[in-house]
This record gives C-alpha cells, structure tokens and sequence, in this order.
C-alpha cells in the first residue's frame, strides 16, 4: 500500500525511523512528512498565528521525505494538499515514544493526531505508540539517551506489527469513516505478542502541573490520575500493563451518540 507516514516526536526520532524502516521491509510505498522538532501533546491544533514551512530533506530513507515546522496535524494537511505527487491509501503515525492509552492521552496525542488529519481526508489512518518506563522515556525525552538493546528490539518487533497489521487493517478499512486505529505496544514486546481489542480507558488526569515557582511559572509534570473504567470491556492501559498489543477503533462518528 501507499502509505503517508508522520509522528508527534520529531524528524529525528528513532521510533519514527524504526517505523519507516519496518514499513518499507514489508514491501509498502512511503511518503514522510515529519515535524522538523517535537510537538508532543500538541492534539489536532494546526498553526494558526504564522506562516508554516516544509521543506525537502534526505534522511536516508529511500523515499520522499519533508520536514514541516508545525504540528502533526500541519504535516498531513499540508502534505496531502500541496506536498504529494500522487493520492496515498492510508496514515500512519508514529511510532510515539510512551504510550497513547487513556481518553485524557488520546485526546490530547500529537501522534494521534496525526492519524485523525488522515480521517479528515478520508483515509484510513492508524497511530501507534510504545510503552515505555518512566525512566526510560525520561532517559529519551529529557537527556537524549539511547535505546538500549531490550528496547530497540522491542521497538523493532513493535515497528513490524504495525507494518503487518497496517497492510491488513488499513486495507479493510472503509474510507472517509472517520475512522482511527490506535495501537498501543507494551514494554517489551515481542514478535508473538498477543493482539487485544480494547476501548480506551476512562481516566481523570488532574494536577498535570506543578505548583508556581517564583516567576509565576508552571512546568508539566507527570501524575498517575484516576481510573474510573468500567470492569468490561478490557481498556487499552488494562491490557498494555498485562502485557498484550493494545488495539482501540476510534470511530469519531459515534461522539454524541447513545
């Protein structure tokens, strides 16, 4: 299939990479349209208050490759619509670095996001996301650390489910359903791994900042929230910690219905 590939975690992020790599192996055709830095938890905004730039680059891909200085719902919109030299059959984003379970996460996910740009198109779309421990994503996020040999070789069985399953779900998927499919791999994962259907999680998330400091400033910082989730059906968090591939349809056309 040919698949426009995008993520929330920047151009230089080997969970990107890792995708792209999995994807092509699998005998997909690929167009990358990436953010030129990290637009984590920047949700479906697009860039309103100053002009966007994308620009061509060669990152040793083997295929067509921009950079935009925008969010991931930039990226897609303007690949699709200026950036493309011919129409794509489907999205894929990421992969994300830590998960995207949770109604808060989803909603708030610059790599679903992305995948969602492609719904608005009338793709099929899907986002994927690996879970990681906090002192890993802190050693990735916040130090620029690298992936150690337990993670990069779960990263790599991870990147090639989503190539498997992008080329089977993706196929079968109607277009212009409004349609995402998220996918969330645990930490580690395998090649035989357990795929679950799930539902996202319900989740309250309060207090996702810290106090003032003495310039009036507030910083992101994690907290666990509260998981008010009915028993049934499984929830995507529920079945990441147990160990399973989380897969949640988010068909957007069911908000606002009984």
């Amino acid at each position: 299939m040919k698949f426009l590939v995008t993520n929330d975690d920047g151009i230089s992020s080997l969970f990107l990479h890792e995708l792209i790599f999995a994807l092509k192996a699998a005998g997909h055709e690929l167009y990358v349209v990436a953010p030129t830095k990290e637009q984590s938890w920047t949700g479906a905004s697009k860039t309103r208050g100053r002009p966007v730039k994308a620009s061509s680059v060669d990152r040793g891909f083997g295929c067509p490759t921009w950079i935009v200085d925008g969010t991931p719902s930039d990226c897609v919109n303007i690949a699709i619509a200026h950036l493309l030299p011919e129409k794509v059959e489907g999205v894929v984003s990421g992969i994300n670095v830590g998960f995207n379970c949770t109604l808060g996460f989803i909603l708030a996910s610059g790599t679903v996001a992305g995948a969602w740009e492609g719904a608005l198109h009338g793709l099929p779309a899907m986002a994927a996301s690996q879970d990681v421990t906090e002192e890993i994503y802190h050693e990735l996020k916040d130090h620029g650390g690298e992936p150690s040999r337990e993670l990069l070789a779960t990263l790599k069985n991870s990147a090639a489910q989503v190539a498997r399953l992008a080329g089977q779900v993706l196929a079968t998927t109607p277009a212009r359903s409004f349609t995402v499919h998220n996918l969330n791999f645990p930490f580690p994962c395998q090649s035989g791994t357990l795929i679950k259907r799930t539902v996202p999680a319900h989740f309250f998330v309060p207090g996702l900042f810290s106090p003032a400091d003495d310039q009036g400033r507030h910083s992101l910082i994690w907290t666990q929230g509260e998981d008010v989730s009915p028993p049934e059906p499984l929830t995507d968090l529920q079945c990441v910690e147990s160990g399973s591939i989380s897969h949640s349809v988010l068909d957007y056309r069911k908000l606002g219905h009984d």
